[in-house]
């Protein structure tokens, strides 16, 4: 029976496991962390991790983070650190590319991407402005799965479908470099990766991270939606289509020629959960224990910016309705409550969505918080039982690159919302509504 080796990198560490021909795990997962944007220091993690373990296999699988570029030098070295998504120094060359193009909502509808900090149009504009040195000596632009995979394999570097489409550099409909973007950016092709879902000495190209985490858990089609919470967040639909059609507010990128990852992200998830921890005065006692009416508090959950829905770099975190009354329990509460309400705003955007799996390490680690996303959403909530979905999905998509059909992951215990406190969060709701659209200078 066949056997493939998963590896997962992600935005803190690299994992590694084999799995079975039903996706179940076949020996101790490894795992080594990082902090920081050094790509060699990853390179040689993700070595340590994998030490030789994709020799007594049939396929290596790769999940890897969205969105991260790297420029190279003739010899293939790195020219600047790994740039990542959470980098928003390029917000001001996003403004500039919104005035630059015809048509910034044609941009999207043809990427699936705005035009944000977080995608490479962006950052390509900022680094050609602020140095243009390490611009215009760079040979070629890539993803650090695209480096990776240069440095344990050889070869000149290739990109997948899945990773380029995360560039917000892709025309989606022909799956090619876009070439108004590159026009404006003043970028040839012959300076971005080939495209291309062929392995490499048994290496399947790596897939972005949030459409392994829907495989791994299994949430595929229209209707079984992610939400997922790590370091950050998102709410995400794995399906098939012949002709993409990204939404406004949402971000659409392919999987492969035939499905596509549609949903909502936020910055603010895990993170925002340890910056409560660490910034807080004790915040003892359950946050079950009463509505968000009871403390009073309308949070804005953008201290790493805006992503969904409105994609403004510049967005910060707000709190209102502070008294000297308030406790450090209240503002944990509204904290967290206040990145469910984001959530809801994504869901509202996509009607069709059904079910939802709750997954991420930030999310199953603190099954309150779950429970507050079924108030939020106004929805039950179902806990994945796969504590490593994006592992898991990595592997599932090349046992499906070698004819496995894998079993569908088991899912665990169902959060309904309380019927009790129904209209206190439609209110909150409304209330963080308000707050957002004052903030934003919206009529």
């Amino acid at each position: 029976m066949p056997a493939v080796l998963a590896l997962d990198v992600g935005s803190s560490s690299v994992r590694a496991q084999r799995f079975g021909a039903e996706a179940e795990p076949l020996d101790e997962l490894k795992q080594e962390r990082y902090d920081g944007g050094d790509p060699d220091e990853i390179v040689e993690l993700v070595r340590k991790v994998v030490a030789g373990r994709d020799k007594d296999v049939d396929a290596v699988g790769v999940s890897c983070f969205a969105h991260s570029l790297i420029a190279l030098d003739e010899a293939g070295r790195p020219l600047t650190p790994l740039l990542g998504w959470r980098d928003t120094r390029a917000a001001d060359a996003a403004e500039w590319l919104r005035r630059r193009v015809p048509d910034a909502a044609a941009v999207h509808a043809r990427t699936g991407a705005p035009l944000h900090p977080s995608f490479w149009p962006a950052k390509l504009a900022w680094l050609a402005e602020t140095e243009p040195d390490v611009f215009r000596r760079a040979a070629r632009f890539v993803s650090f799965c695209d480096y990776l995979s240069v440095q344990l394999l050889g070869g000149g570097p290739a990109t997948s479908l899945s990773t380029a489409s995360g560039t917000g550099l892709l025309d989606l409909a022909p799956a090619r470099w876009d070439a108004e973007l590159l026009e404006i950016l003043g970028v040839g092709e012959e300076r971005l990766p080939s495209i291309s879902d062929e392995p490499r000495g048994g290496w399947y190209p790596a897939l972005i991270d949030g459409a392994c985490s829907n495989l791994g858990a299994g949430c595929v089609g229209r209707h079984r939606a992610a939400l997922m919470v790590g370091t950050s967040g998102a709410l995400r639909l794995l399906y098939e289509t012949e002709s993409p059609q990204p939404r406004p507010g949402l971000f659409l990128y392919r999987l492969d020629e035939r499905r596509v990852l549609e949903g909502g992200a936020l910055s603010d998830g895990g993170n925002l959960h340890a910056w409560l921890e660490r910034t807080l005065a004790s915040a003892e006692g359950s946050l079950l224990e009463r509505g968000p009416d009871e403390h009073g508090l309308t949070f804005l959950p953008f201290l790493g910016g805006e992503r969904s829905t409105g994609w403004d770099p510049d967005a910060t975190g707000a709190i209102a309705g502070l008294t000297f009354d308030t406790t450090p329990r209240d503002i944990r509460q509204a904290g967290l409550e206040g990145v469910a309400f984001r959530f809801a705003a994504i869901a509202d955007l996509m009607p069709e969505l059904g079910e939802v799996v709750a997954t991420g390490g930030g999310l199953l680690a603190d099954p309150e918080w779950i429970q507050l996303m079924a108030d939020a959403l106004a929805r039950p909530v179902t806990r994945s039982t796969v504590e490593e979905a994006s592992l898991r999905g990595a592997a599932v998509a090349a046992l499906e690159r070698l004819g496995c059909q894998t079993p569908e992951a088991a899912l665990g215990e169902v959060f309904h919302p309380r019927e009790a406190w129904v209209d206190a969060y439609r209110s909150a709701r409304e209330r963080q509504q308000r707050l957002y659209e004052e903030l934003r200078g919206e009529d």
